[in-house]
């Protein structure tokens, strides 16, 4: 049984609003997407001796990037997927910043005094090294003690993490993922990366090829990893795992103008999966995308696919 599809628990934490804190807090900041061991330093700083505040994780939602420049930030892990994660870190909730124009007009002492004390009630702050804030970054972590000294609010920085010659980061996380590099990313990060998605109607093609699939809508925000078919394990309604094949990406042989999908196809294993949630962990990089020249060699290709996953999978069981 692979260690990773475990079935989790139900979280306890709460997602809270900022007007929902009524209570002294130690704060993790950051948006710790990914949760590499770099993240997990900063929040055991906020776990540990922290008398009776709440250890509780505050993340800017959405990213300041998506709201200053327009770019879109895909997450490693949602919000509501992150509880599940925090949780066993000591974390008791979780705070989403709402972060837009005016926010980011904040200055470093606007931002300590009305977010950090006034609204998140902090009596500790745990960053990284590398913390930024106020309006136009101008905010570092020296300038975040003295500001904390003057409203008797302990910092705590915890040093950047190095593997090797390089930093642990998120952006590494996401590179080896776009790469198709599933052992690097799930080496970097406390579990193995997995996506959600509820299953919804399609074009009923796959069956008609003796493959049968379903069809997953994702959250838009979810980081999917490089397109191409993987061997990977799924859970369906807290059962499982079950093997399986997915596909990731479009499907230039039966429709190349069709928008990227995400579909699975479970093997040796008839279920009833319509309007269902799926939770998919890919295990190994098969193969690319490709195109074929009918539709029996595509049919005998995903044959070679799944038996070529079997193996992946039983060889991760037996292990």
């Amino acid at each position: 049984m692979p260690q990773a599809m475990v079935s989790a628990p139900v979280p306890t934490i709460p997602l809270r609003s900022l007007d929902a804190i009524r209570t002294s807090t130690a704060l993790a900041l950051g948006s710790f997407d990914g949760l590499h061991a770099g993240h997990r330093r900063v929040i055991a700083q906020a776990t540990e001796g922290v008398g009776g505040a709440v250890p509780t994780v505050a993340s800017f939602w959405p990213h300041p990037r998506e709201v200053l420049f327009g770019e879109v930030r895909l997450r490693l892990h949602l919000p509501r997927e992150k509880l599940h994660l925090l949780e066993p870190l000591g974390i008791r909730q979780l705070v989403l910043l709402p972060f837009d124009r005016n926010f980011a007009r904040l200055s470093p002492e606007a931002f300590v005094d009305q977010v950090l004390v006034q609204q998140l009630r902090a009596s500790v702050v745990a960053v990284g090294a590398d913390f930024r804030f106020g309006a136009g970054r101008c905010g570092d972590v020296a300038l975040l003690q003295q500001l904390g000294q003057r409203h008797g609010v302990q910092v705590r920085v915890a040093p950047l993490l190095v593997d090797g010659r390089q930093r642990i980061s998120s952006s590494r996380i996401r590179s080896a993922l776009e790469k198709g590099q599933l052992e690097e990313a799930n080496r970097l990060m406390p579990h193995p990366y997995r996506l959600q998605g509820r299953v919804v109607a399609g074009r009923g093609l796959g069956r008609e090829l003796g493959w049968p699939t379903a069809n997953l809508q994702v959250n838009g925000r979810k980081f999917l990893p490089r397109e191409g078919v993987y061997a990977c394990w799924v859970r369906v309604a807290g059962e499982g795992p079950f093997s399986a094949v997915m596909n990731l990406g479009p499907q230039p042989t039966v429709d190349p103008a069709a928008p990227s999908a995400v579909e699975v196809h479970l093997l040796d294993r008839t279920m009833t999966l319509n309007d269902l949630e799926l939770e998919v962990e890919p295990v190994r990089f098969l193969r690319s995308q490709q195109t074929f020249q009918d539709l029996d060699r595509l049919s005998t290709r995903i044959g070679k696919d799944a038996q070529q996953a079997r193996q992946v999978l039983l060889s991760q069981v037996v292990g």
